[in-house]
C-alpha cells in the first residue's frame, strides 16, 4: 500500500479543492445533510484526527461526493452507548461506499475496527470499501495486516507502468489487492461513481 503523509494530504486537499484554512469549514454544530450526490461514504476514523477528516470531507465533497462523518450528526448521542453503535452500524449500511482513513489513530481504535468489520459484513462487496492511508509526516505507518484485503486509495506520480508496460497517468486510483502480482486498479472517481 502506498502511503500518503498527512502532510502531502493537507497539500492535496488545498491544492486541488482550492482551500485556504480549514478554521471554520466543517460545521462544528453537528449537523449533517446527505447531498443528492450519486454516491455517499462512511467515512471511518479516529475523533483525534479531526483535522485530518475535515481535509477528507472538503477532499471527497470537491468530488462531489457526499460524505457522513459521525460527530457531524446532530442525531448522535453526547457520550458513546449501545444507542450510538446502533447508528454508527445503520450509517454504514445507509451510504453506499466506506472508507477507513487509516491513520495510526484509527489503526489502534476499537472503534474503527469495529466499523470495519460491520463494513466488510454489509457492503457485500470490496468495490464498496478502501482503505485511504495516511502516515505520520515521518513516514510511520502502523497499519495491519488485515488491512490487505481491501482496496486501497493511492496517488500515483506518472512514473509506474501496467503489466502491459503503459504508464499510468498521474491521478488518485483505487488499487485492488493483487493475487497474482497483477493489480487492478481504477480511477477514484471511477470507483466513487460505480
Amino acid at each position: 500500500m502506498a502511503i500518503i503523509t498527512e502532510s502531502q494530504f493537507r497539500s492535496i486537499v488545498s491544492q486541488n479543492a482550492g482551500f485556504s484554512g480549514l478554521k471554520g469549514f466543517v460545521n462544528e454544530n453537528r449537523i449533517f445533510s446527505k447531498s443528492t450526490s450519486v454516491t455517499s461514504i462512511f467515512l471511518s476514523h479516529s475523533h483525534l484526527d479531526k483535522d485530518k477528516v475535515e481535509q477528507a470531507k472538503i477532499f471527497f465533497e470537491h468530488l462531489g461526493i457526499s460524505i457522513y462523518v459521525d460527530w457531524m450528526d446532530g442525531t448522535m448521542p453526547e457520550r458513546t452507548n449501545k444507542v450510538t453503535a446502533n447508528k454508527i452500524k445503520s450509517k454504514i449500511t445507509e451510504n453506499e461506499k466506506f472508507i477507513l482513513l487509516a491513520t495510526n489513530r484509527a489503526v489502534s481504535s476499537k472503534w474503527c475496527n469495529w466499523e470495519v468489520g460491520i463494513g466488510d459484513t454489509y457492503k457485500l462487496s470490496k468495490d464498496n470499501i478502501a482503505i485511504l492511508g495516511l502516515a505520520d509526516n515521518n513516514r510511520h505507518w502502523t497499519g495491519n495486516e488485515y488491512l490487505q484485503i481491501y482496496p486501497s486509495i493511492e496517488y500515483q506520480d506518472g512514473t509506474k507502468k501496467t503489466n502491459t508496460g503503459t504508464y499510468i497517468s498521474k491521478g488518485y486510483y483505487v488499487l485492488y489487492p493483487s493475487e497474482d502480482n497483477s493489480r487492478r486498479f481504477i480511477t477514484l472517481e471511477q470507483w466513487l461513481k460505480s
